[in-house]
């Protein structure tokens, strides 16, 4: 069944983007207006420290934009550039992984 749904063609044309190397003084509003520029930006979101108590930017985010070809429009245009003091990194980000079910990677077990 998992094969069916990997070949299965996409049902969306979105894309989702890691941005890193971000200053701390970046927000999620000003990431928005300027990826805004390359199409529609869907979310935008600045993890952070909250597991902590710090709640500081771990200096990463994920943005969702509408259409694949914008997101990779600013890739091309925003990778290696300037935002704030610093220069950010922009790709594509991976999917999640699914989860292994086999009983040896399984982080938590039961004692015997």
């Amino acid at each position: 069944m998992r094969r069916q749904l990997m070949d299965s063609p996409r049902r969306s044309n979105r894309i989702n983007l890691y941005v890193g190397n971000l200053a701390l003084t970046v927000t999620e509003f000003e990431l928005k207006r300027v990826f805004s520029a390359f199409g529609q930006v869907i979310d935008v979101s600045i993890m952070n420290d909250e597991y902590i108590g710090s709640g500081q930017s771990r200096r990463y985010a994920y943005i969702k934009m509408e259409e694949r070809t914008q997101g990779e429009a600013a890739i091309l245009n925003l990778n290696g550039k300037s935002l704030g003091d610093r220069v950010i990194g922009v790709i594509e980000a991976l999917p999640l992984s699914p989860a292994n079910d086999t009983p040896s990677c399984n982080k938590y077990r039961h004692r015997s």
